[in-house]
């Protein structure tokens, strides 16, 4: 017995061996395979090796490339195809005649803009268009209550939070009463954003009255499970359209947990624009449900006369191929000839973005940048982490304010009061590469100036980050910034 256990010790011990260095190199060319960047491939391959379960469980949740998910996509544009296609087609027939208008009364650098977002995310380009701009819940949900209200064929609603309270049950009880009216009513929620605030009884009863009620991807759908929809999009009748930094619930009228207000910003639009929102909702559901929404009347003609509004609405997400909001801040950023006004509740910045906002700043540019200095979540880390960005900004002549008035949430960047940009896309990693995102990107003077003055009006609320105040403060307070920063890829 002693000498069969002890022949299988080696045995055993071979074996192991052969399975970590089969292991290790497998790792080694997977990774290398992916062509990231330097940094990116050393970082996995370590995390992978030193903690081979608890780092593959974190690549299958937050590292793979967008490869791992085109496929899933190319098999929905294949399905609905044509027949999407033919709603849009009077806006994608025309581009390169709008590009030349736009550039015509906007001036040759800002074409770049027009044709980055054409190319990156297939977005088209607009013309026939009105938009409001919507400064805070007070302002989104009246109008969307009243838009509710008076729908007449169908209602599609795709939001990342969805809480249950006295607003959405207000709401709830309005589109079960559309419902029953027999106008078509959809909501398309994140399973992971909405787990703890979307509640089943509510969904039930929800679907009790009619309404169509489904995941983006569900839960249990563990490959998934750590790339969320972060977008927010209502369509109306496929003549209205809702985009922009708000979700669904009552904190958003009263202020969240430590906050008295809280302060956000969406868009309200009519005419090519919301189309266009309805051709993404089409996609979105039809990925989530299998349900194709492609008859023309889900794509209504244009009644009534709109003024001359261009605007694109981009998307981007891990399917994406290009990092194409990623790329829409970089080449608005290095475009800028006078300004820039940015507005996020998160500061995480990849290497790009970091050096175009130091290279227009150091070249001249005033650059303003609003943030905000907490959270409403338990974890403060990406707050502690933005800390660390924010030194390097202002090293380099960035302005950083901190707004102090409500929790801050808005997701806006302006140029120039030239163009201007407003959606749900983060300053942060996670929006550039791990999330569904959307924005709009509008092309004009008027809006631009607009958004800029409400900037303006903020600043009233904000202090402005002090520099040496920061760098002379408690030594361990900067270390946790900077341990913060560690774990930037994923907050």
């Amino acid at each position: 017995m002693e000498d069969i256990s002890g022949s299988l010790l080696p045995s055993l011990g071979t074996v192991a061996a052969a399975a970590i260095t089969l292991y290790t190199l497998s790792v080694i060319v997977f990774i290398i395979s992916e062509n990231r960047s330097p940094q990116s491939t050393f970082a996995w391959m370590l995390l992978l090796l030193i903690f081979p379960v608890g780092g593959v469980l974190i690549y299958f949740l937050f590292g793979r490339s967008w490869r791992a998910f085109s496929r899933e996509k190319q098999f929905v544009y294949q399905d609905l195809g044509r027949e999407l296609t033919q709603g849009l087609g009077p806006i994608i027939a025309r581009q390169e005649e709008r590009i030349r208008e736009v550039q015509q009364k906007l001036g040759n650098q800002y074409v770049k803009l027009l044709e980055l977002v054409y190319n990156n995310s297939f977005s088209a380009l607009t013309v026939h268009n009105d938009a409001e701009i919507l400064q805070d819940a007070r302002e989104k949900y009246p109008r969307l209550l009243e838009d509710i209200r008076q729908a007449r064929h169908s209602i599609h609603l795709e939001y990342y939070i969805w809480q249950t309270d006295p607003f959405t049950i207000q709401l709830k009880d309005l589109l079960i009463e559309k419902a029953r009216s027999g106008v078509e009513v959809r909501l398309l929620y994140d399973a992971v954003g909405s787990f703890r605030t979307l509640k089943r009884w509510y969904k039930k009863e929800l679907q009790a009255g009619g309404v169509q009620v489904h995941p983006y991807s569900p839960v249990l759908r563990l490959h998934t499970i750590g790339y969320r929809n972060h977008r927010k999009i209502a369509v109306i009748d496929g003549k209205i359209g809702y985009t922009g930094g708000l979700n669904i619930g009552q904190e958003h009228l009263d202020g969240s947990a430590g906050f008295k207000s809280w302060r956000d910003t969406h868009l309200r639009l009519t005419g090519e624009a919301a189309r266009v929102l309805q051709g993404l909702f089409v996609t979105h559901w039809y990925y989530a449900t299998k349900e194709k929404l492609t008859h023309p009347s889900y794509f209504p003609p244009l009644e009534e006369p709109y003024r001359y509004l261009p605007i694109q609405i981009i998307t981007s997400g891990p399917d994406s191929q290009w990092a194409a909001i990623r790329q829409l801040y970089f080449l608005m950023i290095v475009a800028a000839q006078d300004h820039i006004y940015l507005q996020s509740p998160f500061f995480i910045l990849d290497a790009s973005i970091a050096e175009a906002l130091k290279a227009v700043a150091l070249a001249g540019v005033d650059v303003k940048v609003m943030l905000a200095p907490r959270g409403v979540e338990r974890s403060q880390i990406p707050y502690w982490a933005a800390n660390t960005y924010i030194r390097e900004m202002v090293r380099a002549g960035v302005r950083v304010f901190f707004y102090e008035d409500g929790y801050f949430h808005a997701k806006t960047m302006s140029i120039d009061s030239t163009v201007c940009t407003i959606g749900t896309a983060n300053m942060d990693i996670r929006s550039f590469g791990i999330n569904y995102e959307i924005n709009a990107v509008i092309y004009d003077r008027q809006m631009a100036a607009e958004l800029e003055a409400d900037f303006r009006r903020d600043l009233t609320h904000c202090r402005e980050f002090n520099l040496r105040e920061y760098e002379e403060g408690p030594f361990l307070l900067r270390f946790r910034d900077s341990v913060a920063r560690l774990f930037s890829p994923l907050l």
